[in-house]
């Protein structure tokens, strides 16, 4: 299925790309979050339309993002879970937990902003991704210690 992009979407293109997808991805992900509108002639004239104002809605958007990243770029996470003796954590610590513990700070961070390559299972420093826009992204250390009891 063909698409217009109404924003920078990783992997897949910049605004404006008309790109090919599965119609899977386009039906359930990219149209119904207004990332992007079939590809046909008069969407392409609606898009040309709506250019300048999508794109410094985009650029409004960016720059909320830019300043929020400066605020987390000092920031340190410190998680506290039960584990072994020899580092191995009962459990382990999600994306979700990290976003949780940024809020509890003061910060503002939409859900589902963080993600780790993994979920950390061992005590330990790691570092987690922080996207605030798909052109903003924040690498926050967070450091996993044993919870004392």
């Amino acid at each position: 299925m063909e698409i217009i992009l109404l924003e920078r979407v990783p992997n897949l293109g910049q605004m404006g790309d008309i790109v090919t997808v599965k119609g899977g991805f386009a039906r359930n992900f990219l149209l119904p979050q207004g990332k992007a509108l079939p590809a046909t002639k008069a969407n392409l004239a609606e898009f040309e339309d709506r250019r300048k104002e999508l794109e410094a809605e985009n650029k409004s958007r960016r720059d909320d993002a830019q300043k929020m990243a400066k605020t987390l770029e000092s920031i340190s996470l410190k998680v506290e879970r039960q584990a072994s003796e020899v580092g191995q954590l009962y459990g382990s610590v999600k994306p979700g937990d990290l976003q949780k513990a940024i809020v509890e700070m003061g910060h503002d961070v939409p859900k589902g902003s963080v993600q780790l390559a993994e979920p950390i299972k061992t005590i330990g420093e790691f570092e987690a991704d922080v996207v605030l826009h798909p052109e903003v992204t924040v690498k926050v250390p967070v450091h996993v210690t044993r919870q004392v009891l």
